[in-house]
C-alpha cells in the first residue's frame, strides 16, 4: 500500500483511538462510582450507565483494530485508566464521566462529519462507530435520571 493511502487510514485510526480513550476514562469514573455506592443504587448504575459505556467501550476497540488489520495497519491494544479520585463522591465521578463520554462522542462525531469513515473506512468501520454512539446515548440519557435517584 502506498504512503498516500497508509496516511490517511493511520490517521484515522489515531483520531478514532482518541475518542475510545475518552470512553475507557469515562468507564473507569464510573467503575470508582460504583464503589461508593450501596448495592441497589450500585445495580442501577451498572444498568444505566456502565454496561452501555463498558459496550461502547468493547466496541470501539474491536471496530479499531479490526479496521487496522484490514488495511494491513498494526492493532493498538487500550487500558483504560485508574478511576477517579473517590473524594469527588458519586455526583463528582458521575459528572466526569459525561464529560468523557461527551469529549469520546464528539470525536467520533467529527469523524463522521469530516467523511473520513466514507473516504477511507468501510461500512462495517462506520456501522461500528454509529453503535458505539449509540450505547454513549444511552448512557447519556440514563445520567439524569440516575443522578437525581441519589440519596432518596
Amino acid at each position: 500500500m502506498s504512503a498516500d493511502a497508509v496516511n490517511p487510514r493511520r490517521e484515522l485510526l489515531e483520531a478514532f483511538a482518541e475518542g475510545i480513550d475518552r470512553i475507557g476514562e469515562a468507564l473507569a469514573d464510573l467503575g470508582a462510582a460504583y464503589e461508593l455506592l450501596d448495592e441497589t443504587s450500585g445495580e442501577h448504575l451498572e444498568a444505566q450507565l456502565f454496561r452501555p459505556v463498558q459496550a461502547a467501550y468493547g466496541r470501539s476497540q474491536r471496530a479499531h483494530n479490526d479496521f487496522a488489520e484490514r488495511v494491513g495497519l498494526p492493532t493498538r491494544s487500550f487500558t483504560a485508566p485508574g478511576g477517579g479520585a473517590p473524594s469527588r463522591g458519586v455526583t463528582g465521578l458521575v459528572a466526569a464521566a459525561l464529560d468523557s463520554i461527551e469529549q469520546g462522542d464528539d470525536t467520533l462525531v467529527s469523524l463522521q462529519d469530516s467523511m473520513m469513515l466514507v473516504e477511507l473506512g468501510d461500512r462495517e468501520l462506520r456501522s461500528a462507530v454509529a453503535e458505539v454512539r449509540r450505547h454513549l446515548d444511552e448512557a447519556v440519557k440514563h445520567a439524569g435520571p440516575f443522578l437525581s435517584t441519589l440519596g432518596r
